[in-house]
């Protein structure tokens, strides 16, 4: 208990130290907390060590982003989103995807490993693009609905993905394992039920918990709630967040939304914070300085194909001109969901330890770029403009 409160006064004093020098220099909020989780991870200061058990607890922000990003989009507005889900996301994963898997087997690696690298790379980080749309207030405009709707897309690749890797390894699956087809009806059937329940009974829990007049119940329920929805649609595959979003969205409708969104704000953009410094953290310093040439090379390589994808896919998006080089560069990097594909592909004997430590590490370095490359954007923007009036 005690080395908890310890670990949570490093956080706090480790953030509040780095958060408002980065805003103050102008890199933004994101950057000050991977910063701060590199300073007191276990390569610089060694203050806190056990990066794995933080991160999985930090997963919680993602999941509290979500579902409050869920509270406020109804069931009749996604279907409204539907094209922008299904046909933006399948276009970027499909390109991104196949244009990655293609460049590793140019590199002469294994078909397997190719496929699987291009498949987890091609995901983005739900918890950074949508941090940054929502600092900068851009969720409506077409680059965030667009960028959204790829976002929601990935999470609900989650089921294929998972079910793929084992069909990849050396060997033949365990034959008390279940076949893919299972799993999927299996994460549907979970799904459905969750949208049942919370149609017909979600209301009236809601109001029973009201009337017993504590204002902290519905807080207490609402973790309850979205939490709960997120393990089980884990349980069968699906992504936490994915399942943290449907859980809001059948909040959407109550009369308690405001409430619980109001009361549920704090915690979320405390721990998502913590994710990031968690991520800051799990940056290997000693992968970066046994091979430091070919992790820049591949993080250069990422960040950049995936740029050139977006951009060229930026216009049957219906993304501005404008807007076009905001989103590419937004969805460039890795995202946290590859963590999850690489420990799959690890456990499934697709790729052995060390080339899952180097991937590991490329994506959260990729992940670190996005702040600086939109600031640059955002500076060569302003720098046009001023250009622009002077002439």
């Amino acid at each position: 208990m005690e080395q908890m409160l310890v670990d949570v006064v490093i956080f706090l004093a480790a953030a509040l130290i780095a958060v408002p020098l980065s805003v103050r220099l102008g890199f933004g909020a994101v950057l000050g907390y991977l910063l701060a989780g590199v300073a007191i991870g276990p390569w610089v200061l060694k203050l806190v060590t056990d990066v794995d058990a933080i991160l999985h607890f930090a997963e919680l922000g993602i999941v509290l982003m979500m579902f409050v990003i869920g509270l406020e989009m109804r069931i009749d507005k996604l279907w409204a989103i539907r094209h922008t889900i299904f046909g933006y996301g399948g276009g970027q994963m499909a390109l991104c995807a196949f244009v990655l898997t293609a460049v590793f087997l140019l590199l002469g690696t294994p078909w397997r490993i190719a496929l699987t690298g291009g498949l987890a790379l091609a995901l983005s980080s739900t918890a950074m693009v949508i941090a940054e749309l929502q600092a900068r207030h851009l969720m409506e405009t077409p680059a965030g609905r667009a960028g959204f709707g790829i976002l929601l897309f990935q999470d609900m690749a989650a089921i294929p993905l998972i079910a793929l890797l084992p069909l990849l390894g050396p060997t033949v699956a365990n034959d008390a394992a279940d076949p893919g087809w299972l799993v999927s009806l299996k994460a549907l059937a979970m799904l459905a039920a969750i949208v049942l329940a919370g149609h017909f009974l979600l209301r009236f829990v809601l109001r029973a918990v009201a009337r017993t007049g504590v204002p902290e119940m519905l807080t207490a329920f609402a973790l309850l709630w979205v939490v709960g929805v997120a393990l089980l649609m884990q349980g069968v595959g699906l992504s936490m967040s994915l399942g943290a979003f449907v859980a809001g969205m059948l909040l959407a409708d109550s009369e308690f939304r405001h409430e619980v969104e109001t009361d549920i704000a704090p915690f979320k953009g405390l721990l998502l914070g913590l994710f990031f410094i968690a991520v800051g953290m799990s940056i290997d310093f000693g992968v970066l300085a046994r091979e430091p040439g070919r992790v820049v090379a591949l993080v250069v390589a990422l960040v950049g194909i995936k740029a050139v994808a977006l951009w060229c896919l930026a216009g049957r998006f219906n993304v501005p001109t404008g807007q076009r080089a905001y989103f590419a560069l937004l969805l460039s990097q890795g995202g946290e969901f590859a963590f999850v594909v690489l420990a799959a592909s690890l456990a499934a004997r697709v790729i052995d330890q060390r080339l899952s430590s180097l991937v590991t590490l490329v994506v959260t370095l990729s992940m670190v770029t996005t702040p600086l490359l939109l600031l640059a954007h955002q500076r060569f923007r302003a720098s046009r403009s001023s250009e622009d009036l002077t002439t």
